[in-house]
């Protein structure tokens, strides 16, 4: 258990590594938080669901950052607006690694000296912890992504041959085969987490669900696809739309996904190794809900539900394109062939927007106290997607994993794959 939350706390660091400490301390819209406070954020969870429950006589060196630092737990105290976490200028960035650096020694310390019973104890919430700081280093990810989208001198992240500060050049690649439809029969499927191992509380309980025969693409649509629906006037052209999605599209002017860009030799894409031409084998991400939707509808198909997703998924491998392989930006799909009858890139690349609400599962009850707020108090005006992205750890995701966003949000790494019913 030790061991794992060192590794996952050193990856952290890994991440950040080549980040100077200005680029840690913006915030580019609300949505986004500096990458010091997801460094300080994540800190503040052991020390104050792990240290301050389990060490005796535990007492925080710097008590301020118990608001600083909080992110939504109203039951742990009074928080520091979101809206203003770029506003936070002390503790610097060498403060908030110092802040890492005693927690996790004190977490060393709690563990080693603690018995076997209070152990048991730690490890639900040490478990619960190790996979809340995964969650941020994906938002730390696409949180860095739209903070250098914003500067005209686009900076590297990590180029592709781990280069921090070079942009990659793309080889040219074989165009991606067309998808086709891999087919559903009707069944009534076990939905939702029901094993031993960890799993967020909106993963259960399991239960069964009656899935309608439906197809489901054997490929993720990629930017060449969604290109073509840019140049059919997709983004102009109502009828596509939901009603709040047209509103949307139009009050933001939208005119293409997010990081996009026209130039006079064609669309350009920012990606965490640089500006680059859009790749159009490459699945298409940082999109909304909406204009997955709208893609789809122009399509002639439409997204699946949640269930679906999780019944085409269920006999699957586990295998693709995870932050472990550090390339941050989803890859096109090289085993597709014009007449597979299998499904590709389920995991990885981008997390695929459903058709389903994000809400409880029947029997659903959030854990009581501050940890109960975890995922149960956000189950409103969101939908699910599934499968994880390259920003997602490969030890995160589960076939059950819900992710959940409001419609409108596009700084994830959210792309589609199109379902349709029966011809």
């Amino acid at each position: 258990m030790l061991a794992r939350f060192h590794e996952v706390r050193d990856f952290t660091g890994a991440l950040v590594r080549n980040l100077a400490p200005e680029d840690c301390v913006v915030q580019s819209m609300p949505d986004v938080s500096p990458t010091k406070w997801h460094l300080a954020h994540t800190t503040w969870f052991f020390e104050t669901f792990v240290l301050k429950k389990w060490m005796t006589g535990y007492q925080p060196e710097i008590p301020e950052y118990a608001y600083l630092f909080n992110s939504y737990y109203n039951a742990a105290g009074d928080m520091h607006r979101r809206d203003l976490r770029g506003l936070i200028s002390r503790p610097t960035v060498a403060e908030a690694l110092r802040y890492r650096s005693l927690v996790d020694d004190k977490i060393d310390n709690l563990i080693k000296h603690a018995d076997e019973e209070v152990l048991r104890e730690i490890e639900r919430v040490l478990t619960l912890g190790i996979n809340h700081e995964q969650q941020h280093q994906e938002l730390l990810l696409t949180d860095i992504k739209h903070v250098f989208a914003q500067n005209p001198l686009y900076p590297v992240f990590r180029g592709r041959d781990g280069s921090p500060s070079r942009p990659s050049e793309v080889a040219a690649r074989p165009a991606v085969a067309p998808y086709q439809f891999v087919d559903f029969d009707e069944a009534t499927v076990e939905i939702g987490h029901g094993g031993d191992d960890f799993a967020y509380d909106n993963e259960g309980p399991q239960h069964r669900a009656l899935v309608p025969a439906f197809s489901l693409a054997g490929r993720l649509v990629t930017n060449g696809e969604f290109a073509d629906f840019i140049e059919a006037g997709g983004y102009s052209r109502p009828e596509f739309w939901l009603s709040l999605g047209w509103i949307t599209v139009n009050e933001q002017r939208w005119p293409a996904p997010l990081y996009w860009m026209k130039r006079d030799s064609g669309w350009w894409n920012f990606t965490l190794s640089g500006l680059r031409p859009v790749d159009e084998n490459e699945p298409v991400t940082h999109i909304s809900y909406f204009e997955a939707d709208a893609y789809a509808n122009w399509a002639g198909a439409r997204l699946p539900t949640e269930f679906e997703w999780e019944r085409a998924a269920a006999d699957l491998p586990m295998e693709g394109n995870f932050v472990e392989s550090e390339t941050f930006h989803p890859q096109p799909c090289h085993r597709h062939l014009a007449d597979d009858q299998h499904l590709h890139q389920m995991f990885g690349d981008v997390w695929e927007w459903t058709r389903s609400a994000y809400s409880p599962y029947p029997g659903y009850r959030a854990i009581p106290g501050a940890l109960g707020e975890y995922n149960g108090k956000f189950m409103c005006n969101q939908y699910v997607l599934r499968g994880g992205s390259c920003a997602t750890s490969r030890a995160h995701i589960r076939k059950t994993y819900r992710n959940f966003f409001q419609p409108e949000k596009r700084w994830q790494f959210t792309g589609i794959r199109l379902a349709r019913d029966p011809q």
